[in-house]
């Protein structure tokens, strides 16, 4: 099989030999500072690199242009997406499961985790709870059991978490993080309105991929890697990709993902509306320590680094598996969403007499929602909890053009900072709505257009008068 980044077949956009081609080349230029000064020239035009380029400013040992890749990151991160913070919560719906991921406390073969599916009754509980700290955007987790959790659960299960108005909260977009399923599936999902379509790889190493995932649907390495590729063709344009570092060589695996963001670009026209990095982290009868490829929080944050290099464009989402000091130093190279106040617990959110048992993994930045505020507000970030594009229809290529000609800050500036408005309206605590109201106000001089600026000023003072929702 050889390499073709338009090819349907995962093995081929995917492939194996490329990727040994390409960490071969990366290793022996490692110190090749000419090269890698002229990869970071043409990265410097923010129009992307190549897995290969990206591969080699990986592998590059010569300090000082670590240090210039570093600095590279950060002004790619400024341009394409400011000083905003996403912010998201995960909610899970189930952790019946019938697949054998050897990584996961969900797999089918684990007889003493406690199982549990949530009740749409239960759903509405956990919404309102989370309504109640102030999220607007949530991120649906299910194991694979097509007995337990079939696609009509999941659907009713969106239809629920839209139907929730509680007090002023509500929830604006819900992604879904369920198993791979067939092109119709996907398009009863888009219908159903669903934000982006989450799908993490795990680990792009065929051979690896197989020994982790040895019994249950997901052991189909190919009909898992094609997953993105389905859901595009039913109608699903926002995709989200990534993989579990820790589990596979963390070069290999980054290789990996820009080739499958190369072959969606290719192939689709568009390529991730975000990638993932989380890494292994502890859970019931999961020891980290036995997984030799774990990956420091140096080498973490240089994969941060050059992965928002190599694709400017993408989201970057970080989540509560990493500590506050670990988010913190890739915030700055290249992360856009992070989760806040999150919980791996199916029903966790409001059942305080069970708030272990179904725990998926071990939270390393256990701080509330209004900590995290208090705290990227501090470092002079803007949470945001905008949800515009979206529901406006600036999703899949329409979203990219915006973002990679800049003109997506002209709306997502101004929805961040009214965003933020309705947070420190409803739910802050006075401490993190003081933090908030004065940057606010620093914020609103930086946006260029002065018509936008003034009616950006107006809603925000009808947010204060206690109207909510509005957006550019």
């Amino acid at each position: 099989m050889s390499y073709d980044v338009k090819s349907n077949k995962a093995e081929d956009f995917i492939n194996d030999e490329e990727i040994l081609e390409t960490l071969d080349y990366a290793e022996k230029h490692k110190t090749d500072s000419a090269l890698i000064e002229s990869i970071l020239e043409e990265a410097s035009h923010c129009n992307g690199l190549s897995h290969r380029k990206a591969a080699v400013l990986l592998a590059c040992e010569v300090p000082e242009l670590n240090k210039k890749i570093e600095d590279l990151a950060k002004e790619i991160k400024l341009k394409f997406y400011g000083n905003r913070i996403v912010l998201f919560a995960p909610l899970y719906l189930s952790n019946y499961c019938i697949n054998g991921c050897a990584y996961c406390p969900y797999h089918g073969t684990n007889k003493h985790i406690a199982r549990k599916k949530l009740t749409q009754e239960e759903i509405k509980a956990e919404v309102i709870a989370l309504q109640n700290m102030g999220h607007k955007r949530l991120a649906i987790e299910s194991g694979e059991d097509p007995v337990n959790n079939p696609l009509e659960y999941i659907l009713e299960s969106i239809k629920t978490i839209y139907s929730i108005k509680h007090k002023n909260g509500a929830i604006r977009r819900v992604n879904v993080n369920i198993a791979a399923t067939e092109v119709p599936e996907y398009t009863k999902l888009k219908d159903a309105g669903i934000g982006t379509y989450i799908l993490f790889q795990e680990t792009y190493n065929k051979k690896r991929y197989e020994q982790l995932h040895p019994t249950g649907p997901k052991s189909n390495y190919a009909y898992h890697t094609e997953a993105m590729d389905r859901a595009m063709q039913g109608g699903i344009d926002d995709v989200g990709c990534g993989v579990l570092y820790g589990l596979g060589t963390y070069k290999y695996e980054f290789v990996g993902q820009l080739m499958h963001a190369e072959h969606l670009e290719a192939s689709h026209g568009c390529g991730p509306h975000t990638i993932s990095v989380p890494r292994l982290r502890a859970a019931d009868g999961i020891d980290p320590s036995l997984y030799p490829d774990a990956i420091d929080d140096e080498t973490f944050a240089k994969i941060v680094a050059c992965i928002r290099i190599a694709v400017p464009y993408t989201g970057m989402i970080v989540s509560t598996r990493e500590s506050q000091k670990s988010r913190e130093r890739v915030l700055a190279l290249g992360v856009s969403q992070i989760s806040g106040g999150s919980l791996t617990s199916v029903g966790g959110y409001c059942e305080e007499e069970r708030p272990e048992d179904t725990t998926q993994f071990d939270v390393s930045d256990t701080r509330s929602l209004d900590e995290v505020l208090n705290w990227l507000m501090r470092m002079n970030y803007v949470p945001s909890f905008c949800t515009a594009c979206y529901r406006s229809g600036r999703t899949g290529d329409r979203f990219m053009h915006l973002v990679k000609s800049g003109e997506i800050a002209n709306c997502c500036h101004p929805n961040a900072l009214m965003t933020l408005k309705e947070y420190l309206e409803d739910y802050a605590t006075p401490d993190t709505k003081k933090i908030g109201d004065a940057l606010i106000e620093k914020e609103l001089l930086t946006i260029p257009n002065p018509l936008v600026r003034d009616r950006c000023i107006q809603y925000l003072k009808e947010e204060v008068n206690g109207k909510r929702d509005f957006r550019f």
